[in-house]
C-alpha cells in the first residue's frame, strides 16, 4: 500500500495505462497508422486523426525535465510528508512525452524519502512501480 493519499482516475483511454502498471510495466499509447506515440492516452490521434492505437512498452527510462518541492503542501493531508517533490520525467524513447510522478529511493519509499537537493534538472531516473501499480522514478545512479 502506498501512502499516496491521491488516487489516479480510471477512464476508458487511459485504464490501459494503469492495468499495464499494475504488472510493473511502463506503456504508453501510440498511433497504431502513424506510430506517433501520445499521453495522455486519448481516443484520436493528433496527428493522423486515427481512432486506431496499440500500447507499447517503453524502458521506463528518462530525464528529470522539471520539478517543485511544495511548501507548504498543495493538499493539507499531505502535510505529514514534507518535504516531498513532484518530478516532471521525460521518455528517453518517447521525448515528448512527460510523465508527472515523485523521485523516492525506492518503489515503496515515502514521499520524502529522497531529499530535495539531490534533484537536478536532467538526471537520469528509472520507474519503479509501488505495490498499488503507481509508478514512481529512482535516480539512476543514487
Amino acid at each position: 500500500m502506498t501512502d499516496a493519499l491521491l488516487s489516479p482516475v480510471h477512464d476508458e483511454d487511459g485504464a490501459p495505462f494503469w492495468e499495464y502498471a499494475a504488472r510493473g510495466e511502463l506503456r504508453v499509447q501510440a498511433c497504431a497508422e502513424c506510430g506517433e506515440p501520445r499521453f495522455p492516452p486519448r481516443p484520436c490521434c493528433p496527428h493522423c486523426q486515427s481512432f486506431t492505437s496499440e500500447w507499447r512498452r517503453v524502458s521506463g527510462k528518462g530525464r528529470i525535465w522539471s520539478y517543485v518541492v511544495p511548501h507548504p503542501p498543495l493538499l493539507p493531508a499531505y502535510a505529514a510528508q514534507v518535504p516531498y517533490n513532484v518530478i516532471v520525467v521525460e521518455l528517453a524513447e518517447a521525448p515528448r512525452i512527460r510523465l508527472v510522478g515523485n523521485l523516492v529511493s525506492g518503489p515503496e519509499a515515502p514521499l520524502n524519502s529522497s531529499p530535495p537537493e539531490r534533484i537536478r534538472i536532467g538526471a537520469k531516473v528509472q520507474v519503479a512501480f509501488d505495490g498499488d501499480g503507481l509508478p514512481r522514478w529512482v535516480l539512476e545512479r543514487p
